[in-house]
């Protein structure tokens, strides 16, 4: 395995690494949830759910759109 050469400004700028991040809060607060209460979260599951998957899909789709300042990553 081998990180791109510019593998800080992608962590730094990547909209897919933020997406993911998002996620990565998203499922802790839900797996705290789930040994705690339901409720604390203020959502519906439904809610949830469906912000789970607009960000799966938002991080899939930022992945391959080109951003700006993060050239030279791929070569």
């Amino acid at each position: 395995m081998k990180l791109v050469p510019n593998w800080r400004a992608v962590l730094r700028r990547a909209w897919s690494v933020w997406i993911l991040a998002a996620m990565v809060i998203l499922s802790g607060l839900e797996a705290a949830a789930s040994l705690l209460s339901a409720d604390m979260l203020g959502l519906p599951p439904d809610i949830y759910a469906a912000a789970v998957g607009v960000l799966s899909a938002a991080a899939l789709l930022a992945r391959v759109i080109a951003q700006t300042g993060l050239a030279g990553g791929d070569e």
